[in-house]
């Protein structure tokens, strides 16, 4: 008996170092289409007309849907922020969803907004609607209130009340650069497959410096190494994470911070998902579902350049939830459409897109953390040798530093959004120290997600951020913000 346990420890310990070996073959292959994919985007946009395309018909009309539970810190800044985008035919929609710290009537007042009762069709179902608010100093502000329902729901409300054709769909707590819509809506007009959706990068806030309505300095945070860690994180995932699956027409994730959609696909599929924590993957890979099966041409992109910035948890218990919540969701979407993997009726979204989700996003902090536990005491107790051992450190911590630092210096080459030596120094300092004790901790935090899952333990975790007070209400951007 003890030979078979000794013989499955040391099976175990193989297979872990034969699928990290894996694992980095797929992450290399995919910053190098990363890599190719945003020079050459770069030099397209270097000439690029945004400037005149402001004034073009064929941009199409957009509304930005706000939704917003207990924000009052930071939603007038949120909506200031919206309101001053570069953009015609812009219309900003706040749904207030059952707020409990005074969020409405302080935007009744700051606004002087006045009640209406206008008319709109209930085609995507939710909870009751209490009441409507809006100004004739702003015509393109309207206040949606109503009773608490969740993010998804407040969405779908919004999507049944908006005027426009399209929606980008913004966090409270983040702002948008000045000309983030405009970047992220020109595919549209220069597509010629229809663009369903579009998602941009998101940038950390914490740390940068405002001033009226503009970002004025970005620098790193001084106070919050975990808001510093974060910062490579954000800049590794968009940057050549989702770059290089967008490439292959694979994106199942668009950040539910910054997001835009072609409304009739939105209805087409009943708007967002109540029942998921992390409804923004789910509505894609739906949407990919929905139009496979239909035969209907159609593209979900992802920009590199356009910007939203977000505050991020700067402490660990919020910071746990946050991604316990991100790959419980995950897990549910994976196991709710999980007649797509490997089947090539969806395409590379079931040959390639799915499976990469499962066995390399989905399982990896799984398999990695119990390596970090089974693989040194294997070493201890004389199971493994020294070599296997090395190499496992290699491939579980160096390689991740390589990653790490290849997002950084893709952020150099291209947009080097933080301009100062000291600041890329920094970087690439977190860039190592994240791989030793806070990456471990994130496979801690998602593998707690996977028994959050099996025992039904379903729910969604609220991630209460620092916040800026109201006074700081106008954050918006120059070109240089990240």
């Amino acid at each position: 008996m003890k030979a078979i346990l000794v013989s499955i420890i040391i099976g175990f310990n193989y297979f872990i170092g034969f699928y990290y070996g894996f694992v980095q073959v797929i992450y290399t292959l995919m910053l190098t289409i990363a890599l190719v994919v945003i020079l050459r985007h770069l030099n397209r946009i270097r000439y690029a007309p945004f400037r005149d395309l402001e004034k073009r018909s064929e941009m199409p009309p957009v509304s930005i849907i706000i939704p917003a539970r207990n924000e009052s810190e930071v939603i007038i800044r949120s909506i200031e922020s919206s309101l001053t985008m570069n953009y015609p035919g812009l219309e900003v929609i706040v749904v207030n969803d059952g707020s409990t710290d005074g969020m409405l009537d302080m935007l009744i007042s700051h606004y002087s907004l006045q009640r209406i009762d206008p008319l709109y069709r209930d085609l995507i179902k939710t909870r009751p609607v209490r009441g409507f608010y809006c100004t004739s100093k702003i015509p393109n502000l309207l206040i949606v209130d109503k009773e608490n329902g969740g993010k998804a729901d407040a969405i779908n409300c919004a999507i049944n009340v908006c005027r426009s054709p399209y929606v980008c769909v913004q966090d409270a707590d983040s702002v948008l650069e000045k000309d983030a819509l405009i970047r992220l809506a020109t595919p549209l007009v220069q597509s010629e497959v229809p663009v369903i959706a579009c998602g941009g990068v998101v940038r950390v806030l914490n740390g940068t410096k405002q001033e009226g309505n503009v970002v004025t300095s970005i620098e790193l945070p001084r106070r919050s190494t975990l808001a510093c860690f974060q910062i490579v994180e954000y800049l590794r995932s968009f940057l050549f994470g989702r770059v290089g699956l967008d490439a292959m027409n694979c994106n199942l994730v668009i950040s539910g911070a910054f997001s835009f959609f072609q409304k009739a696909a939105l209805l087409n599929i009943g708007g967002f998902a109540t029942d998921n924590v992390a409804e923004d993957m789910e509505l894609i890979v739906r949407m990919h579902r929905h139009y496979r099966l239909k035969k209907i041409p159609y593209r979900i992109r992802f920009i590199s350049d356009p910007i939203c910035w977000t505050e991020v948890p700067e402490t660990f218990r919020m910071l746990g939830r946050q991604r316990r919540r991100w790959h419980l969701g995950m897990i549910q979407t994976v196991w709710k459409h999980k007649s797509l993997i490997f089947n090539p009726r969806y395409g590379q979204i079931g040959l390639f897109a799915m499976p990469y989700t499962v066995f390399v996003e989905m399982i990896s902090p799984l398999l990695e953390f119990l390596g970090y536990i089974v693989i040194p005491l294997s070493y201890f107790f004389g199971l493994i040798n020294a070599d296997y051992f090395l190499l496992f450190l290699a491939l579980a911590i160096a390689y991740g530093v390589f990653l790490s630092t290849m997002g950084i210096f893709l952020e150099e080459i291209t947009f080097r959004r933080y301009p100062k030596w000291s600041d890329l120094f920094k970087l690439l300092l977190y860039g190592v120290l994240e791989n030793i004790g806070y990456r471990q901790l994130n496979s801690f935090w998602r593998f707690q997600a996977f028994f959050q899952f099996l025992f039904g333990r379903i729910k969604w975790e609220h991630v209460k951020k620092k916040g800026d007070s109201p006074s700081q209400m106008r954050v918006s951007t120059v070109h240089s913000e990240s």
